[in-house]
């Protein structure tokens, strides 16, 4: 059975994806929260469009948890 092919993103479609800076990217990959990019050339990287998926889904999890969090305890104490 032939492996599904993936779809690699550059830098500027990643931060497009993301809404955050260059900066912002690399400090989360050293702090191990955002995927790390894979090594295309010798001066090019890309990250998978999986990865970045996966993680905008966690985001989208830990915002929903932290929300419902927050109107529960506001609730609490009116």
């Amino acid at each position: 059975m032939a492996e599904q092919l993936r779809s690699f993103l550059r830098l500027k479609q990643v931060k497009a994806a993301t809404g955050m800076s260059r900066s912002w990217i690399y400090e989360a990959i050293r702090r191990g929260e955002f995927p790390a990019p894979i090594t295309l050339g010798a001066r090019a990287v890309a990250w998978e469009s999986g990865s970045v998926a996966n993680w905008q889904e966690s985001r989208m999890q830990q915002s929903r948890t932290s929300t419902a969090k927050q109107l529960l305890l506001k609730g609490a104490h009116k």
